[in-house]
This record gives C-alpha cells, sequence and structure tokens, in this order.
C-alpha cells in the first residue's frame, strides 16, 4: 500500500504548492492585493472550467455473505473473518461550471488497499487483499450561504475496477490466487462544503459513498472523506477605469487684471441617480449586462473632479414575489453595481450598499407602468468640488 500513500503525499504537495502560489502577493503590496481578490467577476465564476485535487481516509464495509455460501458449498464453513478495511485514496477531477448553483465533474478516483481473513475448520484460512480504482461522472448542486462559503452535494455513476489477490490453503473454495480484474458501474453520492479563497481558488471539504464489487463478486461501499483544493481557468485581469479625455477648448483671451480674489473654496455636492433595473439586469438575475455597464460608465464620467467622501447604491424592486426574496433580489443586485464599479477602479472602501425590496415604491404596483418604474438601483455619490463663484 505504499504507492498510494506516496501518490497522495505528492498531491497534498501540489496543493501545497497552488496555496503559496496564490499567497505570495500579498508580502509584496497590499491595496492592489485587496482589488485583485475583489468577487468582481461573477459572469466568469458561474461560467469557468476548473480542475482540482483530494486527498483522504477511505474506510470500506465489504459483505462477505457471497463469500460465505461459496465456502460453505465447498464444505468449508466460515467460522471467522477479519478485515483490515481503512487506508488512504486520493482523487483528481476536472469540472465545467454551468452557472452558480451547478456544475458536472469527471474524475478519476484511487480509494486504496483492503484486505481480510476468512478463517474455516481445521486452521485454515483464505487471505484476500483487493484494490479498487475507477473513473467517474457527477451532477455537483452548490448551495451558497455566503459569497465565500457554499455547501455541495452530488450525485453520479462511477466505474470501480477491482484488483484482486489471494493467498492461502482454502483457494479452490472461491477462485485462484490472482482472478480476473472485476468492475461494474454503480451510483456515487457525496456532500461537503466549499471555501472559496479567491474568486479563482476554493478548498473543498467532502465525504462520499463508492458502491463496489470485488473479484468474487461480493458487494460493499467504500466511503471516502477528503479535502481538495480547486482552481479555475482563465480569470479576467482586472480592468483599470480610464476616464474620458478632456474636452480641449480654445485658450481665451489673456484676462484684464483684477483685484485679487480669495482662492476658490471646495463646495460640498452631490450626484444621484436612479437606474431603471431592465436596463441594468436581466429578468430576475443580479448580474450587470452590457447595457447596463454603459450606463454605469456614463455616469462614473460625470464623477470626474469630485473628491468622493461615500457613494451608496441603494436596490429596489416592485411588490411581485415574497418580501424576504425581494429583499434579498435588491441587495443583490445593488451589490452588483458596486463590484462593476470597484472594477472600474472605485475605491470599495467608499463604496456602500443596500437593498430596499419594495419597502420604498415611487409608483403604483397596481400597474406594469408603475411596477417598472419600481425596479431600480439608485447610486448617490456625496463629496465636494472646486467651484469659482
Amino acid at each position: 500500500m505504499n504507492t498510494p500513500k506516496t501518490l497522495a503525499a505528492s498531491i497534498a504537495l501540489a496543493c501545497a504548492t497552488i496555496m503559496s502560489a496564490h499567497a505570495a502577493p500579498q508580502d509584496t503590496t497590499t491595496q492592489p492585493v485587496q482589488a485583485d481578490s475583489a468577487f468582481v467577476n461573477p459572469d466568469w465564476a458561474n461560467s469557468a472550467w476548473y480542475m482540482g485535487a483530494g486527498v483522504g481516509r477511505t474506510r470500506a464495509k465489504i459483505y462477505n455473505n457471497d463469500l460465505a455460501r461459496r465456502m460453505s458449498g465447498a464444505g468449508l464453513p466460515l467460522t471467522g473473518f477479519n478485515a483490515d478495511n481503512k487506508d488512504t485514496g486520493y482523487k483528481l477531477f476536472l469540472g465545467k461550471q454551468f452557472n452558480r448553483y451547478f456544475a458536472v465533474e469527471a474524475g478519476y478516483f484511487d480509494l486504496g488497499e483492503f484486505s481480510f481473513d476468512a478463517m474455516t475448520t481445521n486452521n485454515r484460512m483464505l487471505h484476500g487483499e483487493t484494490k479498487f480504482r475507477g473513473v467517474n461522472l457527477d451532477l455537483v448542486g452548490q448551495l451558497p450561504l455566503s459569497e465565500r462559503f457554499s455547501l455541495l452535494a452530488r450525485a453520479g455513476v462511477q466505474y470501480a475496477r477491482a484488483t484482486t489477490h489471494y493467498s492461502g490453503n482454502v483457494l479452490n473454495a472461491v477462485s485462484g490466487p490472482n482472478p480476473p480484474h472485476e468492475g461494474r458501474r454503480h451510483a456515487k453520492l457525496g456532500l461537503g462544503a466549499e471555501y472559496k479563497f479567491t474568486e479563482a481558488l476554493a478548498l473543498r471539504a467532502e465525504i462520499e459513498r463508492y458502491r463496489v464489487t470485488d473479484a468474487v463478486q461480493n458487494n460493499g461501499d467504500v466511503h471516502m472523506t477528503s479535502l481538495s483544493l480547486v482552481y479555475k481557468f482563465g480569470r479576467p485581469a482586472k480592468a483599470a477605469y480610464v476616464p474620458p479625455a478632456p474636452v480641449e477648448v480654445a485658450p481665451a483671451p489673456a484676462p484684464v487684471a483684477e483685484p485679487a480674489q480669495p482662492a476658490p473654496q471646495p463646495v460640498p455636492t452631490s450626484e444621484k441617480v436612479s437606474i431603471a433595473a431592465e436596463a441594468l439586469f436581466d429578468f430576475d438575475k443580479a448580474i450587470v449586462k452590457p447595457e447596463g455597464r454603459a450606463a454605469l460608465d456614463e455616469f462614473m464620467s460625470k464623477l470626474e473632479g469630485l473628491n468622493t467622501e461615500v457613494m451608496i447604491a441603494v436596490g429596489h424592486t416592485d411588490s411581485v414575489g415574497t418580501d424576504a426574496y425581494n429583499q434579498k433580489l435588491s441587495l443583490r443586485r445593488a451589490e452588483a453595481v458596486k463590484a462593476y464599479m470597484v472594477s472600474k477602479g472605485l475605491d470599495p472602501a467608499r463604496l456602500y450598499t443596500e437593498g430596499k425590496g419594495e419597502s420604498q415604491p415611487v409608483a403604483d404596483n397596481a400597474t406594469a407602468e408603475g411596477r417598472a418604474k419600481n425596479r431600480r438601483v439608485t447610486i448617490e455619490v456625496v463629496g465636494t468640488r472646486t467651484v469659482n463663484k
């Protein structure tokens, strides 16, 4: 059983190397890392390809009914049965995220090696050793509880191949010393949780059940408890916000000398805009679409020259749906607007979000026109601008 343990150690070392590579930039700078690690690419994260590697502890429960029947048929009643049912397992997998809630994964697994001693009369014994390796295809469901933490559930099909070796003085009761490999398709289930370090790197903890069949048709279950690192490919580079080029103005004629005037003082001011939800989002979604990005770009261009002190994005909905659902949807939409504006270079520490749900309508929800006016996101900026009085 040295090979699986060596492979498992190699996987653990590779996982640690990936984590170190992502952690290294934190030692050299602070502000750029905060911006880079922000969750500002939901479109990419919810449709990316990913790969992962995991290692963990396996525990087998092999039912010996068929073995006992075979030995009894050969006049060798089973008088004792001992099993070594624990080992180290590992897995490698490749997946595709369909959306925030579902993904599909294909993988290879090695569940380790398990052995047993079957005793019969006259101190005769049969010793068996079995390794299980195979491939799987799973549908993975994810339930996000926060921006970083999610619960997982998986169901799929797996093909496990058993490699078995027997020894002892009652081999004729069951098989030869090296029976043919046995491969069977069975269902596969699992539960777990995932924590995202960044949009690209996450840690999973899972427990999975593999149904297996050995070379003499004994059925059983192998449970694997594992930790895995998951890495998503192709994360977009953070786009820096580039303000519009200033309009060139013809030089003014030389001013006539006037008495000295006091220097202009910053004057408190505010900018506020209300953008219809249909312009920003698709129906029942909280991902900013291209038309919405253009509206937000236009608003940000008006902030040039404004010393921003605080900015508040507030989401509103109509009265269709439950209060609790509308409250969450309005907050998610405000957070999506914030994420986009942060990706364009705004300081996230000055940008706050609120979700008001359906509590602050500006029109009558009894009509379609009124409900459309109520579905909106308002953005208010408070700051100072230097103007000449």
